[in-house]
Formats: structure tokens, sequence, C-alpha cells
């Protein structure tokens, strides 16, 4: 296997080199122990690189289930580790699992091995195993980081679930309007050439249009194509997400709808690292990233109160991150010293109150949706045959 690794050398330089090698493991060990620090290793296949770390796909949830229920069954971390790198079919998982047993056997805790690959294990995560190894308790954080993901995937999925049928019909409504308006009325605007003083306003407009489009058919492609690919690279972007967000944050209805969304992950997040044993201006720096910029530099304002002696629950408060059930319950787990839990209890509200909105809005939106794309299927139908309608009664 060829593999290219680009890395650090001691003397500090940025250097990118290949390599022969049975997996990416084995040279990126190699390529430490002659010291480099690694940065990124990937495999040469079929002309192309390929990923050799596991960015985006490493199953952290079903490694954590499994991890767990080996470790509950009494074998060593060790022992657990190896069990799923043997039954691991995947080689960049393999490969992750691998590194992690060898750092594991070097002496280093299962948090700095964990912390060595960044690509396939959150800081979050290894926040929570980092805290668990000084109490002793790794399966009962296990236990707490699998439910608090369960719980956000659930969150996930139900909205992904619920935006579907919208974008399904949204979609095929603009495919159909797009036919018929670059397809179908540049062939009627023809046909119609010499009827174009005799026909409503309306149809003239229509039929001009198509007389403009026809023969422009390949460029109105190449535009619809070059549109769609910005709008995606766009979304993709964070910077470009946030531009989008900040206009829609000034619609009172959608930005509380919004708000709750993000606060709810947020708080279960606090709660899951309050839980683990994370100092509170930690966990709340940790769960910044849970939240979009309109919310997250509240929550830089809100931890230097906290540093000044303000409460936490009224620095949350004064920086727009509570609702008024909220800043209840967290002044009674602050008298209680139940902090935690009343974080989670909180994002479990917040939690139930998007998917019961979502419910509601979807089965509005889905019905309205239809409507809207009827009509403007219908209009341009109607504009398109009315100089049949106008011709058969001339002819009666």
């Amino acid at each position: 296997m060829q593999v290219e690794i680009k890395a650090v050398s001691r003397a500090g330089q940025l250097e990118t080199f290949s390599s022969e090698h049975a997996d990416i493991v084995t040279a990126v060990l190699q390529a430490e122990e002659r010291g480099f620090r690694v940065l990124d290793a990937r495999e040469r296949r079929a002309g192309r690189f390929m990923p050799g770390s596991a960015r985006g796909s490493f199953p952290l949830l079903p490694f954590s289930r499994e991890l767990l229920s080996l470790l509950e069954a009494g074998l060593s971390l060790t022992e657990s580790l190896d069990a799923l790198v043997e039954k691991e079919p995947r080689a960049a998982v393999r490969g992750v699992l691998t590194r992690l047993v060898h750092d594991l056997r070097e002496g280093r805790s299962l948090s700095q091995a964990l912390e060595r690959q960044p690509d396939a294990f959150p800081a979050l995560y290894v926040a929570t195993i980092r805290a668990s190894e000084q109490t002793g308790d790794l399966p009962e954080a296990l236990g707490r980081f699998v439910s608090y993901q369960a719980q956000a995937d659930l969150l996930k999925r139900t909205v992904v679930s619920a935006s579907i049928y919208p974008l399904l019909l949204i979609g095929v409504g603009t495919l159909v309007a797009l036919f018929l308006l670059v397809y179908l009325v540049p062939r009627f605007s023809t046909i119609y050439g010499d009827m174009g003083k005799d026909l409503p306003w309306a149809s003239r407009l229509l039929l001009g249009w198509g007389s403009f489009i026809d023969g422009r058919q390949g460029l109105v492609a190449a535009g619809a194509a070059g549109a769609a690919l910005l709008a995606w690279f766009g979304l993709s972007s964070t910077a470009m997400r946030g531009m989008l967000v900040r206009p829609l944050w000034r619609i009172g209805p959608v930005r509380d709808r919004v708000q709750v969304y993000f606060l709810g992950r947020f708080y279960r997040t606090v709660g899951m690292l309050l839980r683990s044993g994370i100092p509170a201006l930690t966990a709340l720096e940790m769960a910044r990233g849970m939240l979009p910029s309109v919310l997250a530099d509240g929550v830089d304002l809100a931890r230097a109160q906290v540093r000044d002696g303000e409460p936490l629950s009224a620095a949350l408060a004064d920086n727009g991150l509570t609702t008024p059930i909220a800043a209840r319950m967290l002044r009674v787990g602050e008298r209680t010293g139940q902090m935690a839990e009343m974080f989670e209890r909180t994002g479990r509200i917040y939690e139930d109150e998007v998917t019961r909105w979502l419910d509601w809005f979807i089965k509005l939106l889905e019905p309205l949706l239809m409507v809207f794309i009827g009509a403007i299927i219908g209009t341009v139908v109607l504009l398109m045959y009315m100089p049949i309608f106008e011709l058969a009664g001339t002819i009666q």
C-alpha cells in the first residue's frame, strides 16, 4: 500500500513524503519513530488519495456502546479494544482502534490516546473520558455519553425526517416548473408567433419569455447547475450559514423556535459535562460550539460574568441564553446543588418543545406547499393554452 504522509519534522519544517507499508497505521507509527509529528496520512488508490483518517466517518456512538458492553462484562480496557479491533472489517476504523491500543500499551491514558486522534474523537468526548479517569468511573461516563448522543441523534433524525417531504415537494415542483418554462413554453411561442396581438397580455408576457429562452436552453441549464453548486458550497460554509441565519434571526417567531432548538442541544451538553465532573466554566466553553454565532457570543459574556462572581443562572439570562422556565429551573439547581440535572431537564424540555412544534409546522406546511406549487404550475399551463381557448371561442 502506498501511503502519503504530511508531517512536521524535528526541525519544525512541514514535509510530505510517500512510503510503502502494509497499512496506514504502520506507516504513521514508523514516521513517529523517525521523529515526525504526523498531521495527516492518505492512501493512494487508483490515481487518487483516500483519507487514511476517520474524519467525519468514525462510528463514535456504536464504538462507545460496544466498549461499554465489554467493560461491563468484566474485560479490561485493552482487552476490550483488542476485541473491537478483531471484529472491525473497515480498514480506516480498524486503524483508529489499533492506534488506541498502541498508545495505551505505551503507557498513555485513554484520554491522551483519544486526544491524539482529533478527527475521530471530538474534544467533548475526550473531556468526558478525562474527567472519568479522575474518578475511576469510565463505564458510567460512557453510559452518559451514549445516552446524550442517542438523544441528540434522535432529535437530528426528527428534524431531517420532517424536512424530507417538504423538500421533495419543492424539488419536484421546481423541476416541473422549469420543464414548462424552459422546454414547452418556447415551443408554444413559436406556434403562436403570428397571433401576438390577439393574445391576453399575460399570455404575451409568457410567450415573450419563451421566445427569449428559445435556443438558449443549454445556457439556462448551465446557469441552474452553477447556481445549485454555489448554493451547495455556500450552505457548507460556516460563514455563509451565519449570514443566512442573521436575517432570519430578526423574525420573531422563527428566532424563538431556532433558539429553542440550539439551546436544547447546548443545555444537554452542559448537563452531561457537569455530570462528568467538568467545571461549569469549562463546560460552557466546550458546549459553545453547539450554538450559532449569534448565540455563541453570549456564552463568552456569560463566562466573564460568572468569573466576576455573578450566579450562572443570572449570567445566562442576561445574555439571552435562557427562557423564563429555564431561568427558574437553573436558580433551583443553584440552591439545591443539582445544576447538572437541571441543565439536562431543561434540555429535554426544549427538545420536546421543538419536536411538538415541528410536527405542527409540517402538518401545516405540506398542504400549503402543494397549493402554492399547484397554483404556479396551473397558471403557466393556463397561460399557454389561453390562445387555444380564444381560438375556440372565435370559431363558435
